[in-house]
């Protein structure tokens, strides 16, 4: 069953319930940067919210769809079920009460049907976004922190650990370089190519490959570093974050101790 399918067939089986009260489409769906490949996300509105029972209904409606092989029901958030069919549709679901709907704005939700006209009371556009100070601090902190591990990683030759080091590396720097872009449509981990720049990608590509073996290890973690930290840096500058340069003076004076390291770039005065 394609996409369009798959809508409308949920739709049908829940429009006449009484209990629930709207249906949108949210994520790649409403906001038309849809693709083949995209999941389907709903908001759906219900009297009570996220009952047993609506959960039920959903599980109905779905199955009409196809045969579902993976089925996960509020297991990380208490408004969420996770579901794929056979053909490998995935659709995933919010289920919130009608004062619980404010959250969102028209812009981030198409109607599928509305018998209450939710949709007209909400924003028409999301606020701006505030830059999460907290968060980033916690990730330039994450960041020194692993790439000090790295005279661990070196010293008890735990090269595969040390290989998962730099992946967890590579995923701070492209979430800094996600943020740099201030992208409007974040959309799933599975969207970033329109999410970071051609300069951005060329970084990313230039960067070493993960090999488990101690001189690629340190290579890998020097090169990373100097692709990170110089923008993340100015990344703390832009937002008002207080840069942790004694964490970050200490952790390259414990490489140099360990491991003859020296830092890959100078700091901005």
């Amino acid at each position: 069953m394609d996409h369009a399918g798959t809508i409308q067939t949920i739709a049908d089986a829940l429009r006449d319930r009484p209990d629930i009260r709207a249906l949108f489409l949210s994520g790649s769906h409403a906001n038309g940067m849809a693709d083949d490949y995209s999941d389907i996300d709903f908001v759906l509105v219900a009297d009570d919210g996220a009952t047993d029972a609506i959960a039920c209904h959903w599980r109905d409606a779905v199955a009409q769809t196809g045969e579902i092989v993976l089925w996960w029901d509020r297991t990380t958030v208490p408004v969420l079920i996770n579901a794929i069919t056979a053909d490998w549709t995935r659709t995933d679901v919010i289920i919130l009460k009608p004062d619980q709907l404010g959250a969102h704005s028209q812009r981030s939700l198409t109607p599928v049907f509305d018998h209450d006209n939710l949709y007209d009371g909400l924003a028409t556009a999301p606020a701006a976004i505030v830059p999460n100070q907290k968060k980033a601090l916690y990730q330039f902190q994450e960041f020194i922190r692993i790439l000090g591990l790295l005279h661990l990683a070196v010293g008890r030759a735990e090269y595969i650990n040390g290989v998962l080091g730099v992946y967890h590396l590579r995923n701070l720097l492209v979430d800094l370089m996600i943020e740099e872009t201030g992208a409007p449509n974040r959309g799933g981990v599975l969207h970033l190519n329109r999410l970071i720049t051609a300069d951005q990608k060329a970084v990313l590509l230039a960067l070493p490959a993960p090999v488990p073996e101690r001189e690629a290890m340190i290579a890998a973690h020097l090169a990373y570093a100097k692709a990170y930290l110089p923008r993340a840096r100015k990344r703390a500058r832009q937002i008002g974050v207080d840069w942790p340069e004694r964490f970050e003076a200490v952790t390259w004076e414990k490489l140099d101790q360990t491991l003859g390291i020296k830092r890959p770039y100078t700091p901005e005065v």
